[in-house]
């Protein structure tokens, strides 16, 4: 698997709209982005061309409106990010990080649920 840069803030708000709504023009992306805080579109294209540059997507140039995807997966980036996150700012620790995560965050009872389970099948794997 090739290494790609860490996105920066702006490239995963662009690469989240690409993950929830597919390939897209900047244009799209732009109105997207502009509903939250207004987003010149300029500035989103230069931000989809560096990201190009990059490799974090892909432009298909076949037509004269480029078309953008994300070249890199959801579930890959939030894996990279927390590791870093991780590293970086707990000292390698998973367990500070959700420590600090669930209390600074009020929890729902059905996440709680949810991390229940998970704690219960990490427990069975590592027990077989």
């Amino acid at each position: 698997m090739k290494k790609h840069p860490k996105p920066t803030e702006s490239e995963l708000q662009i690469l989240r709209i690409l993950w929830t709504e597919g390939p897209s023009t900047v244009r799209e992306v732009n109105n997207v982005l502009s509903v939250e805080k207004q987003v010149g579109y300029t500035t989103t294209l230069k931000l989809m061309q560096i990201m190009a540059e990059k490799n974090l997507v892909n432009r298909n140039t076949d037509s004269k409106t480029h078309i953008y995807q994300a070249n890199i997966l959801e579930h890959d980036t939030q894996k990279n990010l927390i590791k870093s996150l991780v590293d970086q700012a707990f000292g390698g620790s998973a367990m500070e990080l959700v420590l600090q995560a669930l209390g600074n965050h009020k929890t729902t009872n059905e996440e709680l649920d949810q991390i229940k389970k998970l704690i219960s099948q990490l427990e069975n794997v590592k027990h077989d």
